[in-house]
């Protein structure tokens, strides 16, 4: 069963005749962590910061249920073996290079299967209500990332700034496939993680131009302080910092009296900017020290009370504000 969208963006996708378990594309705005096996951790966190009243960017998700149809033939396959592989190496020195080998067969499996004409439809009509022709990013959601005993985080594809349909079906193709990097499959084989256990969603969200973007965490992330946020950020969009293609700006802040703690500037050498379908690093005229902060910090804090709100339950510790999230910097 597919959820659709009935056309306009601010309207409840309809679902024909099924439960949403059997979705096979839910609005961003209608997810909670309870439904990580369906849209996987990052959907689902984006899900809570809505429900938080953060400002995420409209946005749709291609649930499992997609991707358990799409690569079907593939997990009966390939995927299939790949699993009594890592059972017969478990331990064994070699395991790494072997399953790196079956991991690239099975990338090309998944690239290589059509993209079912059910799965297709419900991409296109969920897109299409986004706007005609509006770039969105198209980012991996796995249902075994941000768990509380393994980080995931990058080990999966994004792919950033994509216009039109077919351009956006690809890249979830990609996506798929990103669920069985040689990084990826060696990490869960390490934690015992077997290859059925894990299913990739896709989140698809309208794109932002950030003019600065970066990482922020509600709480420090060093010291445990629940009223101290931390915030790295450069010029451009998030994905220069969580790359690590350059060293950004380095920010701690009291959130109960929004007075910046701690400032350090990096080099911001490079920014990663959007061109027509697609992104480009740039060099940057920046030197440390010798530059404007990507953020106008203070003004920031005064300007967005969300990022002031201390911790709780309802929302998350850590925010990104990168390819697909607004900008942080204010003005």
């Amino acid at each position: 069963m597919a959820a659709y969208y009935s056309g306009e963006a601010g309207q409840q996708p309809r679902q024909p005749g099924g439960e949403s378990g059997h979705a096979l594309v839910v609005r961003l705005s209608h997810l909670d962590r309870s439904m990580l096996p369906l849209v996987g951790g990052k959907a689902a966190n984006l899900g809570e910061l809505i429900t938080a009243g953060l400002p995420v960017p409209d946005g749709f998700c291609l649930t499992t249920e997609a991707y358990k149809e799409a690569t079907a033939t593939v997990h009966d396959g390939v995927l299939r073996q790949l699993g009594d592989l890592q059972k017969a190496l478990q331990g064994k020195a070699s395991q790494a290079t072997e399953l790196a080998a079956m991991a690239g067969r099975a990338r090309e499996a998944i690239r290589g299967a059509p993209v079912p004409p059910n799965i297709t439809e419900a991409v296109e009509q969920a897109y299409l209500a986004l706007g005609q022709e509006t770039p969105v990013a198209v980012r991996s959601s796995a249902t075994a990332e941000d768990l509380p005993f393994a980080s995931f985080a990058g080990q999966q594809d994004t792919y950033l700034n994509i216009i039109g349909t077919d351009a956006v079906l690809e890249a979830v193709r990609n996506c798929w496939a990103s669920l069985w990097t040689d990084r990826a499959v060696a990490y869960r084989a390490a934690l015992g993680i077997a290859p059925p256990e894990v299913a990739l969603a896709v989140v698809i969200q309208r794109m932002v131009d950030a003019a600065a973007a970066g990482v922020m965490f509600t709480a420090n992330p060093l010291t445990g302080r629940r009223r101290e946020a931390v915030i790295d950020a450069a010029p451009g969009l998030g994905e220069a910092v969580v790359s690590g293609a350059v060293n950004p700006d380095h920010f701690v802040v009291d959130t109960a009296t929004k007075r910046v703690l701690e400032r350090k500037l990096g080099d911001k050498r490079v920014a990663i900017r959007t061109r027509p379908g697609a992104v480009e690093r740039k060099p940057t005229a920046c030197r440390a020290g010798q530059t404007p902060p990507a953020l106008a910090t203070d003004r920031h804090w005064s300007s967005q009370p969300w990022a002031c709100r201390p911790s709780g339950t309802s929302e998350r510790r850590r925010t990104r504000s990168g390819p697909s999230t607004p900008p942080v910097r204010s003005g």
